[in-house]
């Protein structure tokens, strides 16, 4: 697997746009486009909120379909949710305008939007954004960068990452764009992201492939303990790097899975680090744990804290309030038996060890919470499994952003 800079049009046959179409920002692009030459298989990780908004509904009907996928359309500043059947009705609209457009049948289309909820989507502005769009869809790695750039809310910059891979004697590329700052809590964790690849594989496998992966990546970040009602992932496949079709679990599905991984660790990453306000990605690693289950959940716990997350904006080695997040996590354990770690490019230092404090230097503790990445360290002491999870920091400009977000 190769590394590679880019995005949504990073594998072959897919283009990608942007425009301001002025539906809530006025300063700003807020309408992106993806588009396959070739109808590609479809896959979809949704919000696990009760509350849904319209393009949830109309993308599962499409994912849970058995025909193919050739377009998604996102706008960012409105979310159309809790809008009733009009808001339906523009998702419709939405995809029929695509259809004008671009002569791809609407219910090859699929929709996203993020934003305040509650309000209306002004149809024709969307309209005019699609019909803008259309001329200048293009596969370029500027055009994927502005369509991730596009699709931001609260988001400081834009997510975007890419990789390639070899299968039978085929070069094969995976990309993706996403955003995410607020509102973001495990299950889905609240993001949109939209993923590429010219992988030829079963519409079976590759839902099987995602809905796998975002229990360890998406599922493991957590910014504000709030789950959104928009949370999407969507994945598509054209076929067109001319592999022979994976059809069963077999190294080629692995070497699939793999990349997939990277790709929504990364970006989860990304979206844990670019929290409403944060100053720092933090990230929980747990070790040695009984199970990966438990693992998970003592991980999520810590960075869910948000006692834990304001001593790490303050950095401030406060050890105790992570064993207390440990501590109420649900998980049974031996306090006397686990190690905690404070970890980041400047070093790593053990705070806690036999249940009392580890004699740690408080001055070498806060050069290293002073990172923009800091990992806190549990080592359980109890078996083999690991899990990892993702957050930020609790800052003041936290509150900022959201106690005027609709002004």
């Amino acid at each position: 697997m190769e590394i590679i800079t880019g995005g949504v049009t990073a594998a072959k046959g897919f283009q990608a746009a942007a425009t301001a179409a002025g539906i809530k920002y006025q300063d700003r692009m807020d309408m992106a486009m993806i588009v396959s030459e070739a109808p590609a298989a479809v896959a979809g990780a949704f919000t696990t909120n009760v509350v849904q908004a319209a393009p949830v509904k109309w993308d599962k009907k499409i994912v849970a379909g058995e025909g193919p996928a050739r377009a998604v359309v996102v706008n960012a500043g409105i979310a159309n949710a809790c809008t009733g059947e009009e808001g339906m009705g523009y998702c419709q609209k939405t995809a029929e305008a695509v259809e004008g457009s671009l002569g791809i049948p609407a219910g090859q289309v699929l929709v996203a939007s993020t934003g305040v909820i509650g309000m209306q989507l002004p149809m024709e502005k969307l309209a005019a954004g699609i019909q803008a769009m259309a001329p200048s869809l293009s596969g370029t790695k500027e055009q994927s960068h502005q369509a991730a750039c596009a699709i931001m809310t609260t988001d400081t910059k834009p997510k975007e990452a890419a990789v390639t891979f070899e299968i039978g004697g085929k070069t094969v590329t995976i990309g993706g764009m996403c955003k995410g700052s607020g509102m973001i809590h495990p299950n889905m964790c609240t993001m949109l992201g939209f993923l590429t690849t010219d992988l030829a594989i079963s519409r079976e496998l590759l839902q099987e492939a995602l809905k796998t992966d975002v229990q360890d990546t998406y599922n493991m970040v957590s910014v504000d303990g709030d789950t959104s009602t928009n949370d999407t992932v969507l994945l598509l496949a054209n076929g067109m790097a001319g592999n022979e079709e994976i059809t069963e679990k077999d190294e080629n599905y692995r070497k699939f899975t793999e990349a997939l991984n990277y790709i929504n660790t990364a970006l989860a990453k990304k979206m844990a680090g670019d929290g409403e306000g944060a100053t720092a990605l933090f990230e929980t690693k747990v070790i040695h744990a009984d199970t990966k289950e438990h693992a998970k959940i003592l991980a999520k716990s810590v960075i869910c804290s948000s006692l834990t997350k304001a001593a790490i904006f303050g950095h401030d080695a406060n050890w105790g309030r992570i064993l207390c997040a440990l501590g109420y996590s649900g998980v049974t354990f031996d306090p006397d038996a686990i190690e905690l770690f404070f970890q980041s490019k400047s070093g790593s230092i053990q705070i806690y060890r036999d249940g009392v404090a580890a004699g740690y230097s408080e001055e070498e503790a806060t050069k290293i919470l002073s990172d923009e990445e800091v990992t806190v360290l549990v080592d359980m002491k109890m078996g083999d499994a690991e899990a990892a999870a993702w957050g930020c920091d609790l800052t003041y400009d936290y509150v900022k952003i959201n106690a005027d977000y609709r002004s």
